[in-house]
């Protein structure tokens, strides 16, 4: 079990809801598959097939959303209304009007539904209840929000708060390129994006490129701000960090696997619990010194707005989405 990414938020001081009390409010909404009618369904999957919502290893949790989606793209429903409406034009002798052909379009997609191919993923979170984080293996806050929209529908109550820090990621990038050395316990590696901030949006990628040459500072001193950074955190995790605070790339170097190795598993289950050990635990260590190399955090951060209060409707996506670039 180890995450490619990282998106991160705090749990409130003195939080003390419980494994067993998330497994009974997550037990609400389990995962149900699509039915005929269904674009979308989401709900609370055990991150490893059992019949457990909450993993539990060594005081670090593991809840995992499951999502399935119809996929029938919306130019495939108004192709066939389309045909439908040029049909019905010819009879009626004129054509459709506005509520006709919305009419159309329902009538389309109700029989097209239940022929639809379904896709099925998992999103996994890792919750810390003795460090107080959340941690979200998405590659974009968009993604994450998946699984908070789902539990503010499932949970009584769990503000969360945003990570805030005395440094913005981008200044802080921004010197240490600028001084060609990075922060105590990390190293600056080859690949990093530096973006213009005037209109035109003018950008420069390095990818396993020396990044202590004047040329980049040239960039920086020419007005561009890095939005991407790769770092090593003491030579054990690897990671590209963005202007937002993301975490992503996220790779346990062999040095931590080694471990793995040695700890000897002797079944699926039991490497599963030792990978997921050994992840929580790197990055346990990975996140203050993260937070301090940002001059810090900052008390009072944001709510996202967490409460037992239902979340707005969205419309499901029908079609394929695509996933960041890899960079």
């Amino acid at each position: 079990m180890w995450f490619k990414n990282l998106q991160i938020y705090r749990l409130p001081v003195g939080w003390t809801m419980t494994a067993e009390t998330l497994e009974d409010q997550l037990a609400k909404k389990r995962f149900q598959p699509c039915g005929s009618q269904d674009q979308e369904t989401r709900g609370w999957q055990s991150p490893t097939g059992d019949e457990f919502l909450v993993h539990q290893v060594g005081g670090q949790w593991l809840i995992a959303l499951g999502v399935e989606q119809k996929l029938l793209p919306s130019s495939v429903v108004k192709q066939e209304a389309e045909e439908r409406a040029e049909a019905l034009a010819e009879q009626q002798g004129y054509k459709p009007g506005r509520k006709q052909m919305k009419d159309l379009r329902e009538q389309v997609l109700q029989e097209l539904l239940p022929r639809a191919f379904t896709r099925r993923r998992k999103v996994f979170a890792w919750v810390d209840p003795i460090g107080g984080w959340l941690g979200i293996d998405a590659p974009s806050q968009a993604r994450a929000e998946d699984v908070l929209e789902v539990l503010r529908q499932t949970l009584d109550t769990l503000p969360l708060a945003l990570v805030r820090t005395e440094l913005s990621p981008t200044s802080a990038m921004a010197d240490w390129l600028a001084g060609g050395e990075a922060p105590a316990g990390f190293t600056i590696d080859q690949d990093c994006e530096l973006r213009s901030v005037s209109e035109d949006k003018a950008a420069v990628r390095y990818v396993r490129h020396p990044l202590e040459g004047d040329e980049v500072r040239g960039h920086l001193s020419a007005g561009k701000l890095p939005t991407r950074l790769a770092l090593t955190f003491d030579d054990r995790v690897s990671f590209v960090l963005t202007e937002k605070l993301e975490i992503k790339r996220l790779d346990f170097l062999d040095v931590v696997k080694e471990n793995l190795d040695q700890q000897g598993a002797e079944d699926a289950r039991a490497l599963f619990d030792a990978g997921f050990a050994l992840m929580t635990g790197e990055v346990q260590r990975l996140l203050p010194a993260l937070i301090e190399a940002l001059g810090g955090e900052l008390k009072g951060g944001d709510a996202t707005g967490f409460a037992a209060a239902p979340a707005p409707a969205r419309e499901p996506a029908a079609a394929a989405v695509a996933g960041d670039p890899p960079f």
